[in-house]
């Protein structure tokens, strides 16, 4: 599984913070053999999208090989070679479409369309892989593959820039972070388990990204390769896909890289880098240990709720489960911002998040149900969620319903009546 850098939507986060440092005064100026020879891409303007392989101005080994000895000596890590290249758009957009399909099984994504189409995530009438695929090959400018071992800048300016320079930088961190932890190690475990994937996607990229903000802050590009970096941000063609990508995605794919550099900051500032170090061997479980870091601290892990293993068969004959994850207080939170509750509502409806488990179910003909079976720290916590997520699913429409009582609250969506009536059955207040 790749780990993508997304600098088209990162790079805006950051760029604030990069200007008002590199452009300071006292900010000593970069080393000469890390950056190109005086040919650098209008400042007025994106850089072009290219077609083709790029052909550096420059030598790009002697370029990746300075940037390596920079952020080596910033974070202090055991070093690592790896293989590196430069790509364009259209290589970019094969691997990608590649690894996608060789790490997701239709059905798997087919199961998550529904999820999402079922909640008002996304429309009906469009397809979860063609947009993942469209927002990643518009969005993705480098990517690390623990497998291979291979490190990849996407240049879409024909040279390598600013914005690739601190795209590798990022990359060269995941690097590090692979061969010194084990953070990368059996991704196949958290397919059922989403929300811990993203908590700990939180660590790895928050981390990265504060190494890649405190390189760029440390003199190492000059002030044309920062706008070179702040156009690659924000370039109208990509902002333009962003805008009509369902929420969901987009938030989920930014997530790891802003809440993650928040979570992961206060921790460096306090104990440097040994404190980042430390949290590989604890990573954060779930996406409400990161929102809440003092959640983290005191150790309050999701608590354990189970789909009933005969639901299936309950449901009758033709059923079964075609996919069972973790949702998460991220995911909820975006569900009922996304579906019309004000983000201050939103967020305050999913804070008390204790725990949860979904289900998707496949059934005869065109049938079909989801489960969102949740626990909250408190019957006043239920009660927000519950009072959110019933106004949320009366926007949607459809047949659906909101069951439980006390800390409990299950959220019952189906095709049809008769599989909300059975839904209910089993998990709502006519069942045993």
């Amino acid at each position: 599984m790749t780990r993508s850098h997304p600098a088209r939507l990162a790079a805006l986060l950051v760029a604030a913070a990069i200007v008002a440092v590199a452009c300071s005064p006292s900010t000593p100026s970069p080393s000469p053999s890390a950056s190109p020879d005086g040919t650098t891409q209008p400042t007025d303007a994106p850089p072009p999208s290219g077609e083709a392989s790029p052909q550096p101005s420059q030598d790009a080994d002697a370029i990746w090989d300075a940037i390596e000895a920079q952020v080596l000596q910033l974070r202090g890590l055991q070093p690592v070679e790896v293989t590196r290249q430069t790509i364009g758009e259209d290589e970019l957009a094969t691997r990608t479409a590649e690894d996608f399909d060789r790490d997701n099984p239709e059905a798997y994504v087919l199961s998550i369309e529904r999820l999402y189409k079922a909640l008002g995530l996304m429309p009906e009438a469009d397809s979860l892989r063609d947009l993942y695929l469209e927002l990643l090959a518009s969005q993705v400018a480098g990517f690390y593959d623990p497998e291979t071992k291979e490190l990849f800048v996407v240049s879409r300016s024909g040279q390598i820039n600013g914005a690739d320079k601190i795209t590798f930088a990022h990359e060269y961190g995941h690097a590090l972070q692979d061969a010194n932890f084990d953070i990368f190690k059996a991704p196949e475990e958290l397919r059922d388990q989403t929300d811990r994937a993203i908590a700990r996607a939180a660590l790895y990229e928050g981390d990265a990204t504060l190494l890649m903000l405190l390189w760029a802050q440390g003199g190492n590009l000059t002030p044309e390769e920062i706008q070179e970096y702040i156009a690659a941000g924000s370039d109208p063609a990509s902002l333009a896909i962003l805008e009509r990508m369902p929420a969901i995605l987009v938030q989920g794919l930014l997530f790891p890289y802003e809440t993650g550099v928040t979570w992961v900051l206060p921790v460096q500032t306090d104990g440097g880098w040994a404190g980042v170090d430390a949290l590989y061997g604890r990573p954060p479980t779930t996406t409400e240990q990161v929102l809440h870091p003092e959640k983290y601290e005191a150790g309050e892990d999701a608590i354990e709720v189970t789909i009933p293993a005969d639901a299936a068969d309950r449901m009758g004959e033709g059923w079964s489960i075609a996919l069972e994850d973790t949702w998460g207080e991220f995911q909820t939170r975006v569900w009922l911002d996304e579906a019309g509750a004000s983000l201050d509502t939103a967020t305050e409806a999913a804070a008390g998040w204790g725990g949860d488990r979904v289900a998707v179910m496949d059934g005869p003909g065109d049938a079909w149900a989801v489960v969102l079976d949740t626990t909250w720290d408190s019957e006043a916590e239920a009660d927000a969620f519950r009072m959110a997520a019933e106004d949320t699913l009366g926007s949607l429409g459809g047949e659906a319903a909101v069951v439980g009582t006390g800390e409990e609250v299950t959220i019952l969506i189906a095709s049809d009546r008769d599989a909300l009536l059975s839904l209910d059955v089993i998990f709502g207040d006519t069942g045993a």
